[in-house]
């Protein structure tokens, strides 16, 4: 399959990287030119009308279709995403499956069809007949992730869903895995084909590509997930075109943990260890890494974590630009004289690697400047507030920055654990968007419960989820039809 981008002067081609050696790898991809992305949205945009009136089970058939081609090609596509990223073959043969697994979700969420909303009101005295319905809100523009090169990439869940919805898609990809975007993208437009699809995918390439999408006026919504600066640079352009459009951006999320005394007390090592495995998780390249702890005065708890954090291991950053924000986030950290090292892991290999290192402070340092303490650092680096004052942690949680996740753990044998989770517990709902008990917030499960997204800037949407079944009504609109003929209604209606 020939690629459909083509080199532009302004803009170099994109290069993918081993972040192992820091060196290139993989042939690079070109730049995507202005022309062709308008050709690309205007060819796109002219299949919209077709894949909005496909039948359901034909769109649902689809998404199966680019599932099993996937599939087929797991340990082809994995490995390229770790030339490309460093993550490891388990993590990204797993990450594969999770992917083909929202394809099927979705399959399964199309064939069902309650997310059409469907609501019918027949005429009575004094009120028309009403019926209302979501439809597809036409071509939108899926933003890739560095950290998830195939969940939160080019097939990953915003396409799936778009797809799902009707939606024709087009996506920028992200410029930290270009050929594993490129070979990607080449499977899912022949699966589409071949399951009898429209051409409704495609993907372009490069900074100016990406603003040059956003610009194009068929595009009608956009899904991102990546930093809060990048993020907000991208919802302005939405903002400022002559026909605004929704972003919904998944941006920065610190995910404040919780440890109540009785867990402190009871299961100081279980804690410790849950901890340090999700801080240092994918070299803690998650969204929902733990990244601010909230503990009581406990030596137990404190040695417990010290002695978990050390046993940890260092990696490669996915590339030169994370690993130095990475780094500079530490140096700052360990630059004041109000913040002590806890605990340390082993070093990482190579010239992106990270070592973990966590950080303690008590209460009162936090509260002169939570700003700082409170925000997302990006890798394995944590902050552990010690204070042993439930009331002054829930009025430090209420003032935290919306995130993704908030996690408490708890002895459920304490009566006082439970009292406190139950005033906790409210708190944390107005600034998270899901609540975990006695688990870590790293690994998402896909499903129909699921609601990832948050108060800003853990999302710019937090009416919506980036992952499970809901996500599919960002890309949906509701339309009423009143005393509309049955014969001109939508099929869905009739």
């Amino acid at each position: 399959m020939t690629n459909s981008t083509s080199r532009t002067d302004e803009e170099p081609p994109v290069q993918g990287y081993d972040p192992r050696t820091g060196e290139p790898v993989g042939a690079p991809v070109p730049a995507t030119s202005a022309a062709e992305v308008d050709r690309i949205c205007a060819a796109l945009d002219a299949t919209a009308s077709a894949w909005a009136g496909a039948s359901r089970e034909d769109r649902a058939r689809a998404l199966e279709a680019v599932a099993a081609a996937l599939d087929a090609h797991s340990e082809e596509l994995a490995a390229l995403a770790d030339a490309e990223t460093a993550l490891g073959l388990p993590r990204l043969t797993g990450e594969v499956a999770r992917t083909t697994g929202q394809l099927r979700l979705f399959a399964e969420v199309v064939r069902e069809g309650a997310y059409l909303g469907r609501v019918v009101e027949p005429a009575a005295e004094g009120r028309p007949d009403l019926r209302r319905v979501k439809q597809p809100t036409g071509l939108v523009a899926v933003f890739a992730a560095s950290n998830f090169p195939f969940a939160f990439s080019v097939a990953g869940g915003d396409t799936a869903s778009a797809l799902a919805a009707g939606c024709p898609v087009v996506v920028k990809a992200h410029e930290a895995h270009p050929g594993t975007s490129r070979r990607t993208a080449e499977l899912v437009k022949a699966a589409l084909a071949d399951a009898g699809a429209p051409p409704v995918f495609d993907v372009v390439y490069g900074f100016a590509a990406g603003a040059a999408v956003i610009a194009h006026p068929a595009v009608t919504a956009v899904g991102f997930t990546g930093s809060t600066r990048g993020g907000l640079a991208l919802a302005k352009l939405c903002a400022e075109r002559p026909v605004p459009i929704p972003f919904h951006g998944e941006l920065g999320s610190v995910n404040p943990v919780v440890v109540l005394p009785g867990a402190a007390r009871g299961e100081a090592a279980k804690v410790a260890s849950g901890y340090a495995t999700s801080l240092t998780q994918g070299v803690g390249q998650f969204c929902t890494n733990p990244g601010l702890m909230f503990v009581p005065d406990d030596p137990s708890l404190l040695g417990a974590l010290a002695d978990s954090v050390a046993g940890t291991d260092g990696g490669p950053m996915l590339s030169a630009r994370i690993h130095d924000a990475w780094s500079d986030a530490v140096a700052e950290l360990r630059g004041r004289d109000d913040v002590r090292v806890l605990a340390e892991g082993r070093p990482g290999k190579g010239p992106w690697a990270a070592t973990p290192t966590v950080f303690a402070i008590d209460g009162e340092t936090y509260d002169r400047a939570p700003e700082v303490f409170g925000q997302e650092r990006f890798g394995p680096v944590g902050v552990v507030v010690v204070d042993g004052d439930p009331e002054r942690t829930r009025a430090r949680l209420a003032e935290v920055e919306g995130s993704l996740t908030v996690s408490v753990q708890l002895d459920r044998e304490t009566p006082e654990d439970l009292d406190e989770a139950r005033a906790l517990l409210p708190v944390a709902a107005r600034r998270a968007g899901r609540l975990v008990v006695n688990g870590w917030p790293t690994g998402v499960a896909v499903s129909h419960a699921q609601h990832h997204g948050g108060p800003f800037p853990a999302s710019t949407s937090p009416a919506h989820t980036s992952v499970g079944a809901a996500a599919i009504d960002r890309w949906l609109v509701p339309v009423a039809y009143q005393d509309v003929p049955a014969e001109l209604l939508p099929s869905e209606l009739r």
